[in-house]
């Protein structure tokens, strides 16, 4: 699997829902095996071409496949933190997140889980699920940071066109 950088425009799509369990169980751990071989925290289906509602994430306390998330309530406070993205190679910019956040979702066997995430793996989770909407962390960036951190964007995305041209 590679992951998709900036400009490729599945990142920019609304993922469509999992009904087929088995499709997400089969490539499970290759999808797992690139999340860490690019040593990242999460991985979105969208990031590997697959427009489909599923990513992976590890917030240390082991690998943990979410499938057709949804936020069902947050916190009314936001904190900010660092953060980067596989798909945007080299940029980290802090982001404003939720503190906390309530959870639904299924496992890759279809089973329905509720959680409550507060801190890191809220983070994580509200990165990865904007991917499944088609939003990228640097959407949340103020305009000075955004137009700091232009050039840099702009240059991952031609280096990804060279390489679409191969």
């Amino acid at each position: 699997m590679k992951v998709r950088i900036l400009g490729d425009p599945v990142l920019r799509k609304k993922a469509q829902p999992v009904i087929d369990f088995a499709q997400v169980r089969a490539i499970l751990e290759e999808f797992k095996m690139t999340m860490y071989a690019e040593d990242g925290v999460g991985l979105a289906a969208p990031q590997v071409g697959m427009s489909l509602r599923f990513f992976g994430m590890d917030d240390g306390s082991g690998f943990k496949m979410i499938v057709n998330p949804e936020i069902i309530e947050h916190s009314d406070e936001k904190e900010l933190g660092e953060e980067g993205c596989l798909s945007i190679p080299g940029v980290f910019a802090d982001v404003w997140r939720y503190k906390w956040v309530r959870v639904r979702y299924q496992d890759e066997h279809g089973v329905y889980h509720e959680e409550l995430l507060e801190g890191y793996p809220a983070r994580i989770f509200q990165h990865e699920y904007d991917h499944l909407d088609g939003v990228l962390f640097i959407d949340h960036l103020d305009t000075k940071t955004r137009t700091a951190l232009a050039q840099q964007l702009k240059k991952i995305m031609e280096e990804r066109s060279k390489e679409m041209m191969k």
